[in-house]
């Protein structure tokens, strides 16, 4: 290899370790953290009568 592109893989690898490491840091310091923990009322009914009836692929 030469030196050329020796240099750009130093700095490509910087590129992309140092965006990973930039990234991971700023989602430790600033986490989305969701406030709604209500589910939707629609859903849980839908989950709660899917929970009363057979398997669909169950043989009976």
């Amino acid at each position: 290899m030469t030196g050329t592109a020796i240099a750009m893989m130093i700095v490509a690898l910087l590129i992309v370790w140092g965006g990973l490491v930039a990234s991971i840091l700023y989602l430790r310091s600033r986490p989305e953290v969701s406030t709604d923990l209500v589910e939707d009322p629609d859903l849980v009914a839908d989950d709660s009568a899917r929970w009363s009836q057979p398997h669909p692929d169950r043989d009976l």
